[in-house]
Formats: C-alpha cells, structure tokens, sequence
C-alpha cells in the first residue's frame, strides 16, 4: 500500500537526519555529513525529501565553512527541486559536492533493502 511505504521510508529518512543532527550537536561534523548522504540515497525519489536533505547538507557546508560544498549544495537545491518531479536523479548518488551530479552508485544493502521493501528501484 502506497501509504504504508511512504512510512516507512520517511521513517528511514528520519532517523538518519535525526542521527545527522545528533552528531551536528555533539561536533562530528563529519560523520553528520554521512548521515545525510544516506537520507538523500533514501530520499533522493521524492522531491520533497530530494530538496530538504540539500537543504541540510547546506546548512551543514556553511557551519564547516566550505565554499566547494555551498556551491555545490545550491546547485543541487535548484536542480533537486526542479529535475526530480520528472525522475531525473542518478540512483544511489550522495549527493555532496565531491561527486557528479548525474552519476549513479552502488546502494548500500541495508538503504536497497529500505528501498526493495517500498518500490523503490
């Protein structure tokens, strides 16, 4: 049921962002990054999801003062926001700034498993 999957991801999504601000507070900017490409792998389907986890990684880039990453970060904000209503994402990309746009990546076996359980390709 379309509703039940649409929990259950967001869920997932979730929890890795609720682990990113977590580890944002405790000063593992680092490892709050990582947190974030994982709900954007998760979330990267959904618009929605697709533009707050940029959103985030944003917010992250600035608190680490990296222009590379701002940059990249308001790149992908506009181009999450505008080319995922039309399916346009690479699968499994993690969004930060050190990797191409359009490149597709393996997904992590526990985020597939997410992902194979919802629908998801």
């Amino acid at each position: 049921m379309k509703t039940e999957y649409n929990q259950v991801l967001a869920t997932a999504i979730s929890q890795e962002l609720a682990l990113a601000e977590s580890l944002v507070e405790s000063g593992d900017l680092h490892l709050a990054f990582y947190h974030l490409e994982r709900a954007h792998v998760l979330g990267q389907a959904s618009t929605y999801h697709h533009t707050r986890i940029h959103w985030r990684m944003f917010k992250l880039a600035v608190r680490q003062r990296s222009p590379r990453e701002i940059w990249g970060q308001i790149i992908r904000i506009i181009g999450a926001s505008t080319k995922t209503p039309f399916g346009i994402y690479p699968t499994g990309n993690t969004g930060g700034a050190n990797v191409w746009f359009f490149k597709s990546m393996p997904v992590p076996s526990d985020l597939q498993d997410v992902l194979d359980e919802n629908g998801e390709v």
